[in-house]
């Protein structure tokens, strides 16, 4: 299991404590300071069944001077996303939880943990 954490993030915080309190081992990415590659990040989308602006904060400063609160939605557009969020990850939503089962999930939320939790239980092991 690996743990997509901003160490500043609340969200994170709350879900290396879950983590931590289920007693499940994880790897931690500094996803800040080791950027994903646009291929690791299309596998993310693919195990998430997201598409890049699915998880894109176009809040952050990196997407307002960018304009991407605007930008086209369309598949046509889906590389142009991943550039941008590979360049600036600060854009890639967080905490993001990729299960050993091959599965992800952003991670925002005590059930979205907890969930995490319950499938990477019942897997066989």
């Amino acid at each position: 299991m690996e743990l997509w954490n901003n160490p500043s993030c609340s969200k994170s915080a709350c879900a290396r404590t879950a983590l931590d309190a289920a007693g499940f081992p994880y790897r931690l990415r500094p996803y800040l300071e080791e950027p994903p590659t646009a291929d690791e990040l299309i596998d993310v989308l693919g195990r998430l069944g997201a598409r890049p602006w699915d998880i894109c904060r176009t809040g952050e400063p990196a997407a307002l001077a960018r304009g991407m609160a605007d930008w086209p939605r369309e598949e046509r557009d889906v590389r142009r996303w991943i550039d941008a969020m590979v360049e600036a990850p600060e854009l890639i939503q967080r905490p993001i939880l990729l299960l050993d089962d091959g599965s992800a999930v952003v991670a925002r939320t005590a059930e979205a943990v907890d969930e995490a939790l319950r499938r990477t239980h019942r897997q066989p092991g």
